[in-house]
């Protein structure tokens, strides 16, 4: 069977089929909304800032402040500059400030002022006041704040909005899982049909290497079954008559007919998207940062206003125009240059720096969350471990024969097999012999003839079924450990056992101490057996593992960690997984992992190495340091400046003039941008995260 024709899968879903229907389409629906109101305002802010930012150059060339500043107010002034200044502006106030004037009304009618408000609400004070003074009231003009500050803002949105994912692929991905047709068995003839004219009750021919396409039971035949990526379990499952087999898994190395038992949204795939579906919804998003500060910073700006206003003109009798100037200073300084890029510039560092060392950030929110994760369940199969077999140990019965012959005999026969323990025998031999009269034994094991000798490498219920002795006591603890024994036979004798198990990732043990020094609970969940999951957690040093959990177990395992008030972190890299991760804290998915991981999941470790949890965790700690840090400088310097401007310090001949505010704030903005980059600095002598700077 060939699954070349997968990504065309879901389109060629009939849509009466439950797959399609609650999978799919809502999928299609959904993605088409996502790109309406995200991909689309994307675009939208990319245009208007460059727009904007190219009408700027004339105006900060006709701003008298700019021309007074280079000196050249004599060479750019004609007669009507001020009203082409003007009309420019009036441009950039209505183009570029749109999103922002628009989100304004947003928010002030929804009783939630925020950043728009306070964006919209400088721009429009800047604007109307510059205006007013164009037309005959004496005053500062203050156009080239106004298209700066928007062009700012439009560039702090248009980074900020890069950083976000796009749709989930999830749902698509899940369906891409299962093969584009099936070799159906009507009346002793085999055809071949698409996965959508499979029924209930229909027989299915699966070949050697082919995936299986429906759930069902086996009644012809038997092979092993790779079930790794749909319920985690490492070691491929012998399968016979009357055994189930679930769709999605890989057929190994032999032919079964299986009847059909579910289809559609009775499948097992279809239940995993309904739990990652429901995990996802659940789902709530953390209030940004900035828009906690814009909040207090449009009431400072507000109320500062007003007060400095009503104070010059009630209480100290000054001239309407000076307290309009000096309101109007108030409300421009308190305009959040700073403000608007204070977090889109270190989430566009962080994650230039994750990037380029193998961990993307899809979700913001949840990257933020990671500086507090208190616990950390880590998948087994292909996270902790390879998620392949590998040789453990290798025992010798006697003195006739030593351990690497044993091993070189037995990967000598196995080469000719394409079994997963067969091929990790010949991996971890590194060499072989030249065989003959190679014969397999069904479900059992191999045999041939090497250096003229009968060599057989069969498992534990071959000795059985012949009433072969072998020495028992040896291979005993390896059997608890949950290792997978095979024994070899030399001319008709038990001479020694191999012991394969998936092998532990080299990183995981170091990661994993690193991660209780950081004071956070390590766990394993899996669905293998408990002697394996007991073994490897013990190799580890893991705090407490799960074992046997099936895939909605896993759902619920999470939930359980958190019940107990913990942050919890999910990493894994099996279908099994997706509900998991979606249901986290924070879910990050192994970069060997399957799509369906990888689309749930907040972060994407793309090297699968379980050290980068650590770098993730430590950067997520550095990147939160940054953001407060620039929130800091982005509000700290209205506490100066605002008083200043107001006129605080007037009676000591101290006046905060527009352009020595505008200084000000620019030095602000400057301060955020150069902090925003000693990330890289603050990573690299901090903790060791595997983490280097990109150039």
């Amino acid at each position: 069977m060939k699954d070349h024709d997968q990504k065309h899968m879901h389109q060629q879903m009939p849509i009466n089929d439950p797959m399609h229907t609650n999978a799919t389409e809502e999928h299609e629906i959904g993605r088409e909304h996502h790109g309406r109101h995200h991909g689309h305002n994307i675009a939208d802010f990319k245009l208007r800032f460059w727009v904007s930012l190219v009408v700027t150059i004339p105006i900060l060339l006709l701003s008298p402040l700019i021309q007074n500043v280079f000196g050249v107010r004599d060479i750019l002034t004609f007669t009507g500059d001020l009203f082409v200044l003007w009309a420019l502006s009036t441009f950039v106030y209505f183009y570029g400030g749109w999103p922002f004037l628009k989100g304004l009304a947003s928010e002030l009618r929804d009783r939630r002022p925020g950043m728009m408000t306070l964006i919209g609400l400088a721009i429009s004070v800047a604007y109307i006041y510059s205006s007013i003074v164009v037309f005959g009231v004496s005053g500062e003009i203050f156009f080239w704040e106004l298209a700066t500050l928007i062009d700012v803002m439009l560039l702090g949105h248009w980074i900020e909005m890069k950083t976000v994912a796009g749709a989930s692929q999830a749902v698509e991905s899940l369906v891409k899982l299962l093969p584009s047709e099936a070799h159906r068995i009507r009346n002793g003839n085999t055809e071949d049909v698409t996965l959508q004219q499979i029924q209930s009750g229909d027989t299915v021919l699966v070949k050697p290497g082919e995936k299986i396409p429906a759930d069902g039971h086996i009644i012809d035949g038997e092979s092993s079954v790779n079930e790794a990526m749909v319920t985690g379990e490492s070691l491929p499952v012998h399968k016979k008559r009357d055994m189930k087999v679930i769709g999605g898994s890989m057929n190994g190395e032999g032919s079964i007919t299986v009847v059909v038992d579910k289809t559609g949204a009775d499948s097992f795939l279809s239940k995993v998207i309904k739990l990652v579906r429901e995990a996802q919804q659940a789902r709530s998003r953390t209030q940004d940062l900035a828009d906690r500060a814009a909040v207090w910073l449009t009431g400072i700006a507000i109320g500062g206003g007003a007060i400095t206003i009503a104070v010059w003109l009630l209480v100290l009798g000054q001239n309407f125009e000076f307290a309009l100037e000096r309101t109007v200073t108030v409300m421009v300084i308190a305009c959040p240059h700073a403000l608007g890029l204070a977090i889109p510039l270190v989430v566009a560092m962080s994650t230039a720096l994750s990037a380029t060392n193998g961990l993307l950030v899809k979700k913001r929110s949840a990257f933020e969350t990671a500086r507090n994760i208190q616990a950390m369940l880590f998948d087994k199969t292909g996270t902790l471990t390879l998620g392949k077999f590998g040789v453990s140990d290798v025992v010798a019965f006697g003195n006739d024969y030593n351990k690497d012959k044993i091993l070189t005999y037995a990967a000598s026969v196995e080469a000719h097999s394409e079994h997963p323990i067969a091929k990790g025998i010949v991996e971890s031999a590194g060499h072989t012999l030249v065989i003959k009269d190679f014969k397999s034994i069904t479900g059992k094991g191999a045999q041939g003839t090497v250096e003229s000798h009968d060599i057989k490498v069969v498992s534990p219920g071959y000795l059985r079924e012949n009433s072969v002795v072998a020495n028992e006591r040896i291979t005993a603890s390896l059997r608890e450990s949950g290792k997978t024994i095979v024994y070899v036979m030399i001319d008709g004798t038990v001479q020694g056992a191999v012991a394969l198990s998936d092998i532990i990732r080299p990183e995981s043990k170091d990661a994993v101490r690193r991660l209780k020094e950081m004071g956070i609970i390590t766990m394993m969940i899996t669905g293998d057996n408990r002697r394996v999951a007991d073994w490897v957690a013990k190799e580890i040093g893991l705090d407490e593992y799960f074992a046997e959990v099936l895939p909605h177990e896993k759902v619920a395992k999470v939930k359980e960690v958190q019940a107990r008030g913990l942050i919890t972190a999910m990493t894994g890299d099996g279908i099994n997984d997706a509900p998991a991760l979606a249901q986290a804290d924070v879910g990050i998915a192994i970069g060997a992992g399957t799509d369906i991981a990888a689309e749930t999941a907040d972060i994407i470790l793309v090297k699968s190495n379980p050290e980068d949890v650590v770098a993730m965790i430590g950067l997520a700690k550095a990147t939160y340091q940054k953001m407060v840090q620039n929130l800091w400088w982005a509000t700290g310097y209205n506490a100066i400046a605002i008083p200043l401007a107001a006129g605080v310090l007037y009676s000591w001949g101290i006046v905060f003039s527009p352009a020595l505010g505008a200084a000000f704030m620019s030095l602000s903005t400057m301060i955020v941008a150069i902090n925003a980059r000693l990330l890289r600095f603050s990573i690299s002598s901090g903790p060791p995260t595997n983490l280097s700077a990109p150039e």
